[in-house]
């Protein structure tokens, strides 16, 4: 029998707050994160987002750090969430020499090229733009305050990247290469980002509507989260506290299209139905589903087909909590995980806000914090582009 992976800590960081009080607050209230830009500085001051509510000077102070440039937005994000998650697994120093570090992006450090490319044009800033340019550069940035690590790596699937990464840590525990993992990912947004979403003509002009018959598109957002996993002896040894459980995942690619998702959810179906095989479930013991619901006709749709094709007309109770935070792509998986921990150990639903009118065949996803029953497991989703998909439970302990 396989050992148990518990979830030791866990820190996060996005449009609804700074930490998990800050984060559990705006849940429970519905209070969206979603408005207009402030920090990003581009021409399409019409597009919403949800920004973390820091400059980037603001999270150097909060973190101590010496005023450095070079420090792309998204070291700075996923600072602010790994100190937190270590900070509750009560690792640190030279008990991290033991620890891998798997961190996910997509955009990685381009806020600092794009400074670049406006602004400065100097050999020393360009070495700078290029040395903090690559995903594994932000990797390695999140990393340093806090490491060394064992190892580092970086995981870049698109919208599937941070669960990926939970994925990947879950699997060397599994195969005993690790006994404690940090797993996460974190995103800023950026023009490329921005501009690139534009032009596939899939960004809403208001607040995000997941799940509705009018919904137009997504917003994106930005944030990063870290979860500390470790098997049932390691926590045990340590004598520390574990907040739940994972009790299952799965990852599949249908590769049906570069962005689109197929028509009956072929990708999204395999990985929610080999999660639920994982941990031994039956679709109707799911007490709630954090759908990844982007609020594109042709993802909610599609999702929509997968569940039911695993749950029939008793899908569990589903939101999409990207109406709180915008689409963080590569820190999303990450960031609902830390929500869907939230929702267990606080006993609620996350709304899917913004939501009015069902979808032809659609499903009514939650509006009511307030839960019918107990919530012993949730599914989380998180769909790439290419079809790479990817679903987690996490279960009650």
């Amino acid at each position: 029998m396989l050992e148990p992976i518990y979830i030791t800590g866990a820190g996060v960081v996005s449009a609804i707050g700074i930490g998990k009080a800050e984060t559990l607050a705006s849940l429970q209230k519905g209070l969206s994160g979603i408005g207009e830009m402030k920090y990003l500085r581009s021409v399409h001051r019409e597009l919403p987002v949800g920004e973390v509510k820091l400059s980037n000077a603001e999270m150097m102070q909060m973190l101590g750090a010496d005023p450095d440039p070079r420090l792309t937005r998204t070291a700075l994000i996923g600072r602010l969430a790994l100190r937190e998650a270590l900070a509750e697994a009560r690792l640190s120093g030279e008990a991290l020499q033991q620890v891998p570090f798997i961190s996910s992006t997509t955009v990685g450090g381009m806020d600092r090229r794009e400074l670049f490319h406006a602004e400065e044009d100097t050999p020393d800033s360009l070495h700078a733009a290029i040395a903090t340019h690559g995903c594994a550069a932000s990797t390695d940035m999140i990393a340093s305050p806090f490491g060394p690590f064992a190892m580092q790596t970086t995981v870049s699937t698109a919208c599937s990247s941070a669960t990926n990464a939970i994925i990947t840590g879950a699997n060397m525990l599994r195969c005993g290469l690790a006994e404690r993992v940090v797993v996460g990912g974190s995103e800023s947004l950026t023009l490329f980002h921005l501009n690139g979403f534009h032009a596939l003509m899939i960004l809403d002009h208001q607040p995000c509507r997941p799940f509705d018959r009018d919904r137009a598109g997504l917003n994106l957002g930005e944030g990063a989260a870290y979860l500390v996993m470790e098997t049932a002896s390691s926590a045990v040894r340590r004598g520390i506290q574990p907040l739940c459980r994972l009790s299952g995942y799965g990852n599949a690619c249908d590769a049906f299209h570069q962005t689109a998702s197929s028509p009956e959810g072929e990708g999204a179906f395999m990985a929610m139905s080999e999660a639920l095989r994982m941990a031994a479930l039956k679709p109707g013991e799911i007490h709630y589903i954090n759908a990844h619901g982007t609020g594109t006709p042709n993802n909610d749709e599609s999702e929509t087909r997968a569940l039911r094709r695993i749950f029939g007309e008793a899908v569990p109770p589903v939101s999409s909590t990207k109406s709180f935070t915008g689409h963080t792509t590569s820190a999303s998986g990450s960031i609902e995980a830390v929500f869907c921990l939230l929702a267990l150990q606080h006993q609620f639903l996350p709304q899917n806000l913004n939501w009015h009118t069902p979808m032809d065949g659609g499903l009514t996803p939650v509006t009511d914090v307030s839960p019918q029953g107990e919530i012993r497991h949730i599914l989380s989703n998180a769909f790439g582009f290419g079809g790479n998909d990817s679903s987690i439970i996490l279960s009650q302990l």
